[in-house]
Protein backbone atom coordinates (compact mmCIF):
# COMPACT_ATOMS: atom_id res chain seq x y z
CA UNK A 1 0.00 0.00 0.00
CA UNK A 2 2.62 2.31 0.68
CA UNK A 3 4.55 1.74 -2.43
CA UNK A 4 1.01 1.70 -4.50
CA UNK A 5 -0.78 4.31 -2.66
CA UNK A 6 -3.76 2.16 -2.98
CA UNK A 7 -6.93 2.16 -1.03
CA UNK A 8 -7.22 -0.74 1.60
CA UNK A 9 -10.42 -2.10 -0.19
CA UNK A 10 -8.13 -1.78 -3.36
CA UNK A 11 -5.21 -3.51 -1.75
CA UNK A 12 -7.37 -6.53 -0.84
CA UNK A 13 -8.19 -7.21 -4.46
CA UNK A 14 -4.84 -7.21 -5.83
CA UNK A 15 -3.11 -10.05 -6.95
CA UNK A 16 -0.75 -11.17 -10.22
CA UNK A 17 -3.54 -11.21 -12.32
CA UNK A 18 -2.88 -7.53 -11.95
CA UNK A 19 0.88 -7.09 -12.99
CA UNK A 20 1.51 -5.83 -16.37
CA UNK A 21 5.33 -6.07 -17.22
CA UNK A 22 6.59 -3.74 -14.57
CA UNK A 23 3.58 -2.26 -13.81
CA UNK A 24 0.35 -2.72 -11.66
CA UNK A 25 -2.95 -1.87 -13.29
CA UNK A 26 -6.31 -1.57 -11.13
CA UNK A 27 -9.48 0.10 -11.06
CA UNK A 28 -10.73 1.32 -8.28
CA UNK A 29 -13.81 -0.16 -5.88
CA UNK A 30 -14.68 3.37 -4.73
CA UNK A 31 -15.30 4.66 -8.24
CA UNK A 32 -17.12 1.47 -9.90
CA UNK A 33 -20.57 2.89 -10.53
CA UNK A 34 -18.97 5.03 -13.04
CA UNK A 35 -16.71 2.47 -14.70
CA UNK A 36 -13.63 2.81 -11.76
CA UNK A 37 -10.86 5.09 -11.98
CA UNK A 38 -7.63 2.85 -13.85
CA UNK A 39 -4.52 2.95 -12.00
CA UNK A 40 -1.92 2.09 -13.58
CA UNK A 41 1.58 2.67 -11.62
CA UNK A 42 5.01 1.28 -12.50
CA UNK A 43 6.37 -0.79 -9.99
CA UNK A 44 9.20 0.43 -7.22
CA UNK A 45 11.63 -1.74 -6.76
CA UNK A 46 11.20 -2.36 -3.22
CA UNK A 47 7.30 -3.80 -3.90
CA UNK A 48 9.02 -5.84 -7.12
CA UNK A 49 11.07 -7.20 -3.99
CA UNK A 50 8.32 -8.22 -1.73
CA UNK A 51 6.49 -9.56 -4.73
CA UNK A 52 8.99 -11.94 -6.26
CA UNK A 53 8.96 -13.78 -2.80
CA UNK A 54 4.76 -14.23 -2.63
CA UNK A 55 3.20 -17.57 -4.44
CA UNK A 56 2.35 -17.19 -7.71
CA UNK A 57 -1.64 -17.42 -7.16
CA UNK A 58 -4.20 -15.31 -5.21
CA UNK A 59 -4.18 -11.79 -3.58
CA UNK A 60 -1.25 -10.32 -2.53
CA UNK A 61 -3.14 -9.94 0.88
CA UNK A 62 -4.02 -13.51 1.33
CA UNK A 63 -5.26 -15.14 4.98
CA UNK A 64 -3.27 -17.77 6.68
CA UNK A 65 -6.05 -19.92 4.52
CA UNK A 66 -4.74 -18.40 1.35
CA UNK A 67 -8.42 -16.31 1.11
CA UNK A 68 -8.60 -13.34 -0.42
CA UNK A 69 -8.16 -10.55 3.20
CA UNK A 70 -11.61 -8.24 3.27
CA UNK A 71 -11.15 -4.79 3.78
CA UNK A 72 -11.88 -4.65 7.52
CA UNK A 73 -9.80 -8.04 7.81
CA UNK A 74 -6.92 -5.73 6.79
CA UNK A 75 -7.96 -2.82 8.57
CA UNK A 76 -7.96 -4.46 11.63
CA UNK A 77 -4.85 -6.47 11.43
CA UNK A 78 -3.19 -3.22 10.35
CA UNK A 79 -4.60 -1.92 13.67
CA UNK A 80 -3.04 -5.28 15.84
CA UNK A 81 0.55 -4.83 13.99
CA UNK A 82 0.31 -0.78 14.17
CA UNK A 83 -0.53 -1.21 18.09
CA UNK A 84 2.33 -4.25 18.82
CA UNK A 85 5.08 -2.11 16.90
CA UNK A 86 4.04 1.10 19.18
CA UNK A 87 2.21 3.22 16.43
CA UNK A 88 -1.01 3.86 17.73
CA UNK A 89 -1.61 6.47 15.72
CA UNK A 90 -0.95 4.64 12.28
CA UNK A 91 -3.31 2.98 10.38
CA UNK A 92 -3.67 1.01 6.88
CA UNK A 93 -4.98 4.40 5.79
CA UNK A 94 -1.74 5.91 6.88
CA UNK A 95 0.05 4.62 4.29
CA UNK A 96 -1.90 5.36 1.30
CA UNK A 97 -1.02 9.40 2.67
CA UNK A 98 2.53 8.50 3.12
CA UNK A 99 3.11 7.67 -0.67
CA UNK A 100 0.97 10.90 -1.21
CA UNK A 101 3.44 12.74 0.82
CA UNK A 102 6.19 10.80 -0.52
CA UNK A 103 5.07 11.75 -4.12
CA UNK A 104 4.64 15.12 -3.01
CA UNK A 105 7.97 15.42 -1.31
CA UNK A 106 9.64 14.12 -4.55
CA UNK A 107 8.20 17.53 -5.81
CA UNK A 108 4.97 15.36 -7.90
CA UNK A 109 2.45 17.26 -9.21
CA UNK A 110 -0.89 17.13 -7.97
CA UNK A 111 -2.08 15.40 -11.02
CA UNK A 112 0.73 12.98 -10.64
CA UNK A 113 0.03 12.02 -7.45
CA UNK A 114 -3.73 11.77 -7.92
CA UNK A 115 -2.70 9.44 -11.14
CA UNK A 116 -0.60 7.19 -8.62
CA UNK A 117 -3.71 7.26 -5.86
CA UNK A 118 -6.59 7.17 -8.03
CA UNK A 119 -8.35 10.19 -6.92
CA UNK A 120 -11.27 11.30 -9.22
CA UNK A 121 -11.04 14.91 -8.20
CA UNK A 122 -7.88 16.44 -7.01
CA UNK A 123 -9.74 18.24 -4.02
CA UNK A 124 -8.58 15.26 -1.63
CA UNK A 125 -4.93 15.24 -2.73
CA UNK A 126 -3.93 18.44 -1.02
CA UNK A 127 -5.42 16.79 2.57
CA UNK A 128 -3.33 14.23 1.65
CA UNK A 129 -0.28 16.35 1.37
CA UNK A 130 -0.34 19.32 2.81
CA UNK A 131 2.54 18.51 5.78
CA UNK A 132 4.87 17.53 2.78
CA UNK A 133 7.79 19.08 2.55
CA UNK A 134 6.88 21.92 4.60
CA UNK A 135 10.27 22.54 6.19
CA UNK A 136 12.00 22.37 3.15
CA UNK A 137 9.56 25.32 2.02
CA UNK A 138 10.47 27.12 4.82
CA UNK A 139 13.85 26.91 4.59
CA UNK A 140 13.71 27.89 0.93
CA UNK A 141 11.36 30.52 1.94
CA UNK A 142 13.61 32.53 4.62
CA UNK A 143 16.52 31.70 1.99
CA UNK A 144 14.82 34.05 0.00
CA UNK A 145 13.90 36.69 2.18
CA UNK A 146 17.84 36.82 3.18
CA UNK A 147 19.08 36.66 -0.07
CA UNK A 148 17.06 39.98 -0.86
CA UNK A 149 17.27 40.20 -4.71
CA UNK A 150 15.90 43.35 -4.70
CA UNK A 151 18.20 44.83 -2.34
CA UNK A 152 16.65 46.67 0.56
CA UNK A 153 13.51 47.33 -1.59
CA UNK A 154 11.78 43.89 -0.63
CA UNK A 155 11.94 44.60 3.29
CA UNK A 156 8.38 45.91 4.16
CA UNK A 157 9.12 48.00 7.21
CA UNK A 158 12.16 50.34 6.06
CA UNK A 159 12.92 53.52 7.95
CA UNK A 160 10.74 56.39 7.56
CA UNK A 161 7.54 53.98 5.70
CA UNK A 162 6.60 52.19 9.00
CA UNK A 163 5.64 55.20 10.71
CA UNK A 164 5.40 58.59 9.05
CA UNK A 165 6.90 60.85 11.83
CA UNK A 166 8.04 59.96 15.19
CA UNK A 167 5.03 60.78 17.36
CA UNK A 168 2.81 58.51 15.78
CA UNK A 169 3.08 54.72 17.08
CA UNK A 170 0.81 51.46 16.67
CA UNK A 171 -2.20 51.36 18.58
CA UNK A 172 -1.59 49.66 21.55
CA UNK A 173 1.95 50.59 21.95
CA UNK A 174 2.24 54.24 23.28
Amino acid sequence: MLYIGAARVDAVQLGPENLRGDRIEYRRQKTSRSGGIKVNIPLHADLVEVLDALPEAGSFLATSNGKTCSAAGLGNAMRDWCNEAGLPKCSSHGLRKACARRLAEAQATTHEIASVTGHKTLALVPLYTEAAGCEELANSAMEKLIARPNGNENVTNRAGKFAKSADKYVKGQE
